[in-house]
């Protein structure tokens, strides 16, 4: 399917069809895959016309609209009549020159970020820093790409005096939950898929010890999302040329650096002084005017 089929379909559904599109049965993809190949035509086609077209029933073309976030199929078919043409992703090839890839790399950046912004629940996100305020202790977790973010955010975390851990290594991830978290402390795992096996495993460790899981995916129905008790979800699909997705880092790090300034600004008077030690500390590894520490 060609990126250009993307805008004619209102990108909120897009977002949501590509999130979920692993996880519906296949009858419901028969009108998943319509909707993807034939967009131009489902703001005019009855629920009638459209199963017959896709190949599947009245019933699964009205449960799919519903899991798209739509009341029924009615105000799907409106929602594509009235969809305006939107930026689409732009697909990065083996023949673009180096000003071509540049410039996509940061269009399809800003529109990652976009997206996960309008996709993040408040609420959700508002659940995730109070229960970070509560917590004693915090643990960031994750593998690969993502253990990047978990360790910026641990370092974000330390500097501001919070009892803060993480590693990259599966077996001490769960040492960390087994000998230094307790109840009602924190853990936040980061994983894109949401399907990481040694996470998904850490997750199920750390609910049974009673440490809340904040679970950080680009997959709402994953099993990480499944497990977490908070959800923030990113909306990042663009592939590289190598099949490495897009700006998925960039989108978790914002979420991360979120989550840090709120905590930060409801915790400001406890953690200020720690935040000025931080800051002469380092000092001493930088040029100019010595500080004593």
């Amino acid at each position: 399917m060609e990126a250009t089929d993307y805008e004619k379909i209102p990108h909120k559904c897009l977002i949501k069809l590509k999130s979920i599109y692993s996880t519906l049965k296949s009858a419901e993809k028969k009108a998943a895959d319509f909707i993807f190949n034939a967009s131009e035509n489902v703001g005019s086609m009855g629920v009638i016309e459209f199963a017959a077209a896709a190949g599947c029933s009245e019933a699964t073309a009205v449960r799919l609209a519903k899991r798209l976030g739509y009341s029924g199929y009615a105000e799907l078919k409106e929602d594509f009549a009235n969809s305006q043409p939107h930026l689409p992703y732009n697909n990065i090839s083996l023949d673009d020159n180096l000003s071509q890839v540049l410039t996509k790399v940061f269009s399809n950046s800003i529109q990652a970020l976009n997206d996960t912004l309008s996709t993040i629940d408040p609420a959700e996100f508002e659940k995730a820093v109070k229960l970070l305020v509560s917590a004693n202790r915090i643990a960031f977790f994750g593998l690969g790409n993502a253990f990047a973010i978990a360790r910026e955010a641990y370092q974000q975390f330390l500097r501001i005096g919070t009892q803060v851990y993480t590693a990259e290594d599966p077996d001490l991830q769960l040492l960390i939950i087994s000998t230094q978290l307790s109840a009602n402390d924190v853990i936040v795992a980061i994983s894109y898929s949401g399907e990481s096996k040694p996470i998904i495993k850490l997750c199920e460790h750390a609910k049974t010890c009673g440490i809340k899981v904040i679970g950080i995916t680009n997959f709402p129905l994953s099993s990480l999302a499944k497990l977490a008790d908070v959800k923030l979800q990113t909306a990042v699909f663009q592939e590289h040329i190598n099949g490495e997705i897009v700006s998925k880092r960039l989108a978790q790090l914002c979420i991360v650096e979120g989550l840090y300034i709120s905590y930060l600004i409801i915790k400001n008077k406890q953690v200020k002084s720690f935040l000025k030690k931080s800051e002469n500390a380092i000092k001493v590894n930088k040029f100019g005017k010595k500080t004593t520490i």
